[in-house]
C-alpha cells in the first residue's frame, strides 16, 4: 500500500478503536445546538506549509481534514473560502462512502493540498506575527442545519514540522459564522449564515533576524558616523565624509529589506527606526559643518578647541542614548515589548 493509504488507515483505526477518547475531546467543546441543527466534529492535521509568499499574500498548505457526525446530512461537500488557484487544488477522500463507527458516528475525511490567501499585516515588521488561516464552509447546508465544531481545542501539527525563517507558535481550531447578506439573485431566498470552520497557525519572525540582520548593521553605521565627532574639529573634510558615507549606507540598507516587502501604504516598524537613524546622522553632519564654519570664521581669534571637543563627546553619548530610547519607544508604541500585536 502507498503511504497515503497507510496514513488514512491509521487515522481511521484511531477513531474506531478509541471512541471514548474522541467523545471526551468533543465533550469539552460541546455547545447547545438549535432544533434541527446537526453538529459535525472536525479536526485538522497539518503536514506541510510552504512557499509563504508575502508579496502575493498567499501560502501552500498540505493537510488532512476529517469529519465525524450523526445524521443524514453529509458534511463532505465543502468550500475552502480563502483558496486561490483552485485549478491546482488536490483533494483525495479517505473513503468513497462514510464509515459508520461503533459509537454511532459517521466518519470520513480528505487530504488537501493547495494555495490559500492570507492578507499579511506588516505594521510590526521585522517583529511581525501572523495567524495563517484556512476557512471551510459547507456548500449545501446553512448554519441552522449544520454546524462544524472542533473535536479538540488545538490543531494537530506534524511533530517535525518546520518553516525556515519563522518560529511556530502553535495552531488552533475555531467555529465561526459567516453571514452572506444577499440571496445571490435567487428569487424567494433570503440572506443566510453558514458555519465557518477555521484553522489558525500562529507564526512569528525570530528575534535574531531583527537584532543580527537588521539592527546590528544599522548600529555599526551609526557608530561609524558618530566617529566623526572624535576627529579634530579643524579637519572638516574628514569629519563630514563619515556621516555622508553613513547616510548612503543607511539608505542602501533600507532598500535591501524594502525590496523584499510588498508595496504597502503605511510605514512598517523598521522604516520608523531608519527615520530616527537618518535624523541622527544628519544631526552629526550639521554639527560637523557648524563647528568647521565656526573655526574658519574665527581664525584670527582664539577658539576654545577643548570645549568644542568636550561638546562633541557629549553629543556622541547623547546621540547613542537618544537613538536607543527612541527605538525602545517605537517598540512600546507597536505593543511588542508588552507582547501585543
Amino acid at each position: 500500500m502507498n503511504p497515503l493509504t497507510n496514513r488514512i488507515l491509521a487515522v481511521t483505526l484511531f477513531f474506531c478503536l478509541s471512541p471514548l477518547a474522541f467523545q471526551a475531546q468533543t465533550g469539552s467543546d460541546a455547545k447547545e445546538l438549535l432544533p434541527g441543527q446537526e453538529a459535525v466534529y472536525t479536526g485538522i492535521y497539518l503536514m506541510n506549509l510552504y512557499d509563504l509568499n508575502i508579496n502575493e499574500h498567499s501560502f501552500y498548505a498540505d493537510f488532512y481534514i476529517w469529519f465525524k457526525w450523526k445524521g443524514e446530512r453529509n458534511p463532505m461537500n465543502i468550500e475552502f473560502v480563502n483558496a486561490v488557484e483552485k485549478w491546482g487544488f488536490t483533494q483525495n477522500d479517505f473513503h468513497e462512502e462514510a464509515l459508520e463507527l461503533p459509537d454511532g458516528f459517521y466518519y470520513n475525511g480528505m487530504r488537501i493540498e493547495g494555495r490559500f490567501y492570507h492578507p499579511f499585516s506588516l505594521y510590526n515588521f521585522p517583529l511581525d506575527r501572523h495567524q495563517l488561516t484556512i476557512h471551510i464552509e459547507n456548500v449545501d447546508y446553512p448554519q441552522d442545519s449544520l454546524i462544524y465544531l472542533p473535536d479538540s481545542s488545538a490543531a494537530f501539527i506534524r511533530e517535525d514540522f518546520r518553516m525556515p525563517g519563522w518560529n511556530i507558535k502553535g495552531g488552533t481550531l475555531e467555529a465561526q459564522s459567516s453571514m452572506y447578506k444577499t440571496n445571490f439573485g435567487e428569487t424567494g431566498k433570503t440572506a443566510a449564515a453558514f458555519s465557518n470552520f477555521t484553522f489558525k497557525l500562529k507564526i512569528a519572525r525570530p528575534l535574531s533576524y531583527f537584532l543580527l540582520k537588521l539592527m546590528l548593521p544599522l548600529l555599526i553605521v551609526i557608530i561609524a558616523s558618530l566617529g566623526a565627532l572624535f576627529i579634530h574639529p579643524s579637519q572638516l573634510d574628514a569629519r563630514i565624509s563619515l556621516p555622508i558615507g553613513g547616510l548612503l549606507s543607511a539608505v542602501f540598507l533600507q532598500q535591501s529589506y524594502s525590496s523584499a516587502l510588498p508595496d504597502v501604504g503605511y510605514m512598517v516598524l523598521m522604516d520608523k527606526i531608519y527615520l530616527v537613524s537618518f535624523g541622527l546622522i544628519v544631526s552629526i553632519m550639521l554639527r560637523a559643518i557648524l563647528v568647521g564654519n565656526k573655526i574658519a570664521l574665527q581664525k584670527k581669534k582664539d577658539v576654545d578647541i577643548l570645549n568644542l571637543k568636550k561638546a562633541d563627546r557629549r553629543m556622541v553619548w547623547w546621540g547613542i542614548s537618544l537613538f536607543l530610547a527612541l527605538v525602545l519607544g517605537l517598540l512600546l508604541t507597536h505593543g511588542l515589548i508588552r507582547g501585543k500585536m
